[in-house]
């Protein structure tokens, strides 16, 4: 069992990887060079607690089915998403390309996303609202 677990991660991930590399670039975000997303698949989420801390970036990857890691940081924008309303309000007007969390986390409550906006379409973001535990 535990090898069809492997080859259909493997399959899906060389799938998301051709998809990626054939159309667009890859990218995730990061928080302190750790992808926040739970598993790089169409079905991966994105989540947060509310006292996170760390550098929050979204870059190229290199993934692999051990380790996914940063490759090169890219400008992206903020906005948050209401938990209650849907409402997606802009952080800021600024471009990023790194950003400590923390900023970010206290204008969100339990519930909220952040979202985060790439600035050219070359890059593909697939995983781009982080849940706000």
């Amino acid at each position: 069992m535990k090898t069809i677990k492997m080859m259909t991660g493997s399959l899906l991930l060389s799938v998301l990887a051709f998809y990626c590399y054939g159309q667009q670039v890859c990218s995730a975000a990061f928080l302190d060079n750790k992808i926040v997303v739970n598993e790089y698949t169409p079905t991966g989420k994105c989540s947060l607690p509310l006292n996170a801390r760390g550098e929050l970036t979204v870059a190229t990857a290199e993934l692999s089915l051990k380790k996914s890691k940063p490759v090169e940081n890219l400008p992206f924008k903020i906005a948050i998403r209401d938990e209650n309303t849907k409402t997606l309000t802009m952080f800021s007007g600024e471009n990023y390309r790194k950003i400590e969390v923390q900023q970010v986390l206290v204008k969100c409550k339990k519930g909220d996303s952040i979202v985060l906006l790439t600035l050219e379409k070359q890059y593909a973001l697939p995983h781009n609202e982080i849940l706000v535990k």
